[in-house]
């Protein structure tokens, strides 16, 4: 057997710190533009940031059951936490999106919507969906452990989500960080996938875990069609909302 070099291992970290770099404010690394463009490259490792920030959510939400508050609080606090960690990155996507995509006439009025950094009502009622569907399913669940699985579900597999996206579709704009990361090898998407499916199986069991995921290929699937109907292909905003839209419907499958 061919054994692993330590230069294989080597990239592999700067790939996850890539990731966790462009996905997180966690401080390991700076994110440069030196590791944008290590992006594409460290597809396969944004589950995993999702792991990480899936396990920070339980976390949060088993201290505050274990304080003895109700599930809706400590459900907030789980999402709070969440918002903390990745900067509210995805959830500024999805408001972006909704605000461009509702508001803009034109593909060029919806870029530059996006592109503003105010947020319009279509934007704040998307975040307040948003917020509330992921509150109320984890408020839901029968016990703080299907919780925790839960949540590491929904992490891992809204963000293999939303690297598929960015594979699947061209960068809309020819400035900005989704052209700049540029696409991501067919072979790091893949590894992304499969990852996210193995990890749905395992944490919300095998018969839940498949439906999950056709819910969730079927959501790729109208956001990668209303982006392309929309502005011609994806942006970082674009590829923030389908993260949102994942968490979402994993969420209601695993506690539907």
């Amino acid at each position: 057997m061919t054994p692993i070099s330590g230069s294989w291992l080597e990239d592999r970290v700067e790939e996850f710190k890539a990731s966790l770099a462009f996905s997180t404010r966690l401080p390991l690394v700076p994110a440069t533009s030196q590791t944008a463009k290590a992006v594409a490259n460290a597809a396969w490792a944004f589950p995993v940031t999702g792991l990480v920030v899936g396990l920070i959510g339980a976390f949060v939400y088993a201290l505050a059951h274990r304080l003895g508050l109700p599930a809706w609080p400590a459900a907030a606090l789980s999402v709070a936490a969440t918002l903390v960690v990745t900067g509210a990155l995805h959830e500024d996507g999805l408001a972006d999106t909704a605000d461009g995509f509702g508001g803009g006439d034109t593909r060029q009025s919806k870029l530059d919507i996006m592109r503003d950094s105010r947020t319009g009502a279509y934007g704040v009622c998307a975040l307040v969906l948003s917020l509330s569907l992921r509150i109320g399913a984890l408020a839901s669940f029968a016990d703080t452990y299907a919780v925790v699985w839960a949540l590491i579900a929904s992490h891992c597999a809204a963000r293999a989500a939303m690297v598929i996206h960015m594979w699947l579709l061209p960068p809309a704009r020819s400035d900005g960080l989704s052209y700049e990361a540029g696409s991501p090898p067919g072979e790091s998407v893949a590894a992304a996938a499969a990852i996210a499916f193995v990890l749905l199986l395992f944490c919300l069991h095998p018969v839940r875990g498949f439906i999950a995921a056709l819910v969730l290929i079927a959501a790729l699937a109208l956001m990668a069609w209303l982006s392309m109907r929309q502005i011609d292909g994806q942006t970082g905003d674009v590829l923030g909302a389908t993260e949102q839209v994942g968490e979402i419907v994993v969420l209601l499958v695993a506690v539907a």
